[in-house]
């Protein structure tokens, strides 16, 4: 590991001035990604602003009824809000599948959206990845992809993102916001994360130097009535090898509104829009929802590994839309 300088973040603006002054340096929150990759020699920040300690620990309601979560609301609190789970219960469900208690103790809204895929070729510092070193390949094209992307990926890369608590932000429209020196901004998470293309290692459209400040989640209604399920190897402490965030408003055998986002398909949460065109306005039946997912799913590329995760996000789907209208949601567990 590189040798690092560290130094606490007292406010804000001062967090943003150390970033923007020194483009080798990194925020530090839980550390539970970061950490890792420096130990990896993936990651090799000459200096770290702890950011832990800056007062965006708050979840908070906005004034049209949706809520403001800071970002170093950890994982576990987060999970465990009293309006998360009445009013997103996919979102507390999606936090309490990601990881173990203690990891989720320390990691913050913020690292999560940032966290580093867990492509095995990009966490090893002998092989070449052109996520982490540009132009130098991607051996997991032709190489061990069985967890790898079918939509939006590219013959540059086709890792997937590792946040389970991305896909409930994704389904429910949430906006990220930051600061830099510059002043505020702010990135509708269907924004937030770049396209693959030929330049993988671009990972996100933040400014240089951004510091996430928070996630906002507009009123939703439909939000109140969604489950998140995660397909994975073993039964705790794994990645997905797929997922699906669903929202489902069904009145008179008619589906008056849905949301839909799949996880582990992509190099970000992808938001399953083709499929929410499909299932508004028609019939709240199984046969409708396996449709929709057809329809989303007609872009899937998959390679000759990962071919299990069409079949796969499409049962989910239907599972998960059967389950929500004879049922209702799940409370978070």
């Amino acid at each position: 590991m590189r040798e690092f300088g560290y130094e606490r973040a007292l406010d804000v603006p001062g967090a943003v001035a150390v970033l923007g002054g020194d483009p080798e340096a990194r925020y530090l929150g839980g550390g539970t990604n970061l950490v890792d990759l420096m130990k990896a020699g993936v990651e090799r920040p000459a200096r770290l602003v702890d950011v832990r300690e800056l007062p965006l620990d708050r979840v908070e309601p906005t004034a049209d009824g949706g809520l403001r979560i800071g970002a170093t609301v950890t994982n576990s609190d987060l999970a465990a809000h009293p309006e998360v789970r009445r009013r997103y219960p996919a979102l507390a469900q999606a936090v309490l599948a990601g990881a173990s208690g203690q990891l989720r103790n320390m990691a913050t809204v913020g690292g999560n959206l940032l966290q580093r895929t867990r492509c095995a070729y990009f966490t090893d510092i002998g092989k070449p990845c052109n996520k982490r070193v540009p132009g130098s390949g991607c051996p997991a094209v032709a190489g061990e992809h069985r967890n790898g992307a079918i939509l939006g990926a590219s013959g540059h890369c086709v890792a997937v993102h590792p946040s389970d608590m991305g896909v409930a932000l994704a389904a429910f429209d949430a906006v990220v916001t930051y600061e830099t020196a510059a002043g505020p901004g702010m990135l509708a998470l269907a924004d937030f994360y770049r396209p693959v293309g030929d330049t993988p290692h671009l990972e996100t459209a933040l400014p240089a130097g951004a510091l996430i400040t928070g996630v906002t989640l507009p009123a939703a209604p439909v939000a109140a009535h969604s489950r998140y399920r995660k397909v994975r190897e073993r039964a705790s402490y794994a990645f997905a090898v797929g997922s699906v965030a669903a929202a489902l408003d069904v009145q008179d055998g008619v589906v008056r509104d849905a949301r839909l986002a799949f996880g582990a398909v992509a190099s970000r949460p992808w938001r399953a829009t083709a499929a929410e065109r499909a299932l508004i306005g028609g019939p709240a039946d199984a046969n409708a929802y396996a449709a929709a997912a057809d329809a989303e799913l007609a872009a899937a590329q998959p390679l000759s590994q990962n071919t299990y995760k069409v079949p796969l996000i499409r049962n989910l789907v239907v599972a998960l839309l059967t389950e929500l209208e004879q049922h209702g949601p799940e409370g978070a567990r």
